[in-house]
């Protein structure tokens, strides 16, 4: 069993994982209506509130805790005040009851979640079918971070696409609050989205030849700003789900545009969407389109492992490191956030 822990941004969260059966239980705690008074992420309020959440969640842990043999915990990339406050933790159970340590990269662990459903299927027959996938093009789309990344058949990962500038998922936030909606915005500009009109105002995409791999997205931003600019507050907010459905369309297209070519260059033999932005209903449906243009599958970790969560810490700890074979596995006694 491994226990994981992850305190990356704004989401205190554990999770145990049974190799044989799955992911047995998870618990989190999010901290985003305390945020949202501030229009974003708060690095010392959120590691407060780690600090407060965490040994509530672990309380709840309880029966669960005595089953661990391996703790895992988030080592980054995140903010160094939260992602301590679950190194803390970590170091403090594995001593505790003598247990090994594993850090876990946290963008792993998003290219690794879609597979956690194909694990439940059949968790004997994970390894081959896992193999009959690979290699596989791990879009992940977040907050923080927009990445392509090929899983190869030997679990290496590469990145081929990235943003230069802002990530998709900081766009979205961004763009809500030049809009006047509240900190998270990019459900609420997917919810305005959906009774405008993207042909209304047509935004630029950062990067457009089909050649050049990058994305970027804070010129997007900055021609939002300039639109808004030209408008009355009576005319944005007549405007608004047509300025958001414009905004979103921009965003999207320019992923499945980029994933579209990347898939062309050969030698995919699945695609998955993690990470928060993953949730936004017409992303899914644009880039399953494209993955089945191509006969590939398309598999979307599931919604509660889009956002922060310890399942896919948990699940990569096993599935990417290789635990419980030990061989990354570590002796707790003097680990710090930099070493774990």
């Amino acid at each position: 069993m491994i226990l994981a822990i992850e305190s990356s941004c704004d989401e205190s969260a554990l999770a145990l994982f049974d190799p044989a059966r799955g992911l047995v239980r998870e618990l989190i705690s999010s901290q985003a209506a305390e945020h949202e008074k501030y229009g974003g992420v708060v690095p010392e309020l959120a590691s407060r509130m780690h600090l407060s959440a965490l040994p509530l969640l672990l309380a709840d842990f309880s029966h669960e805790l005595a089953q661990a043999k391996t703790i895992a915990v988030t080592r980054g990339p995140g903010l160094l005040p939260c992602l301590s406050m679950g190194v803390t933790l970590a170091r403090s159970l594995a001593v505790a009851r003598h247990l090994p340590i594993v850090g876990v990269n946290h963008l792993r662990a998003h290219v690794h979640s879609p597979f956690i459903a194909v694990h439940a299927q059949d968790p004997a027959g994970f390894a081959a079918a896992r193999a009959a996938l690979l290699p596989h093009l791990a879009i992940v789309v977040s907050g923080g971070n927009t990445l392509l990344v090929k899983l190869d058949e030997q679990l290496r990962l590469t990145v081929v696409a990235r943003t230069v500038d802002d990530a998709a998922g900081e766009a979205f936030d961004k763009g809500a609050k030049l809009l006047g909606l509240p900190y998270p915005g990019g459900a609420l500009i997917e919810k305005q989205a959906a009774q405008g009109d993207a042909g209304k105002f047509v935004f630029p995409r950062g990067i457009p030849e089909k050649a050049d791999l990058r994305l970027s997205f804070s010129g997007l931003k900055t021609a939002l700003r300039y639109q808004l600019e030209k408008m009355s507050d009576e005319q944005v907010a007549a405007a608004l789900p047509d300025l958001c459905a414009g905004y979103q369309h921009a965003i999207i297209e320019q992923l499945t545009s980029k994933a579209g070519a990347v898939l062309d260059l050969g030698g995919y033999k699945s695609v998955g969407l993690s990470g928060g932005v993953a949730n936004n209903r017409t992303l899914r449906t644009r880039l399953t389109n494209a993955a089945l243009q191509r006969g590939l599958p398309m598999l979307v970790a599931e919604p509660k492992h889009c956002g922060d969560n310890a399942g896919m810490i948990a699940f990569a700890a096993w599935a990417d490191v290789g635990l419980p074979a030990g061989a990354a596995a570590t002796p707790a006694a003097s680990l710090t956030v930099d070493q774990v």
